[in-house]
């Protein structure tokens, strides 16, 4: 199966908006996390890559049968997510990626921020 960052870019704003407290434990299953256009084989996978990146804490146990288990997003995957979260960042960000002939997550979290530097100098006057 190939890496989609577009599906892993949706995956965690997703658990992002499950998590409540950054301590509980979730049990997530088909049902509980659909993303269009994308099967359920496909979105656990890339939450096991998200979990091999660091981007998740899987609460140290096994996948479930069928399902995953969640706990937070880390450090990293909260900037991943911070990075990437704009619609507009994101589609310069996947464009630049393209463009270069491959996506990694440090590539597309490093373009994402110098999308975001730029916008904030364009809004504030400041340069970053």
């Amino acid at each position: 199966m190939r890496r989609d960052m577009a599906l892993l870019r949706l995956l965690l704003l997703q658990l992002e908006e499950i998590d409540e407290d950054g301590q509980s434990i979730y049990e997530i299953g088909e049902d509980d996390l659909p993303i269009d256009g994308y099967t359920w084989d496909q979105v656990s996978y890339h939450y096991t890559l998200a979990d091999e990146a660091g981007l998740v804490d899987a609460a140290g146990g096994p996948p479930l049968e069928g399902g995953i288990v969640f706990r937070r997003l880390t450090w990293a995957g909260h900037d991943f997510v911070d990075a990437v979260r704009d619609e507009e960042i994101w589609r310069k960000t996947r464009e630049g990626a393209l463009a270069a002939g491959g996506f990694s997550i440090d590539l597309v979290k490093d373009l994402a921020k110098g999308f975001i530097r730029k916008k904030v100098e364009q809004l504030t006057g400041v340069d970053l």
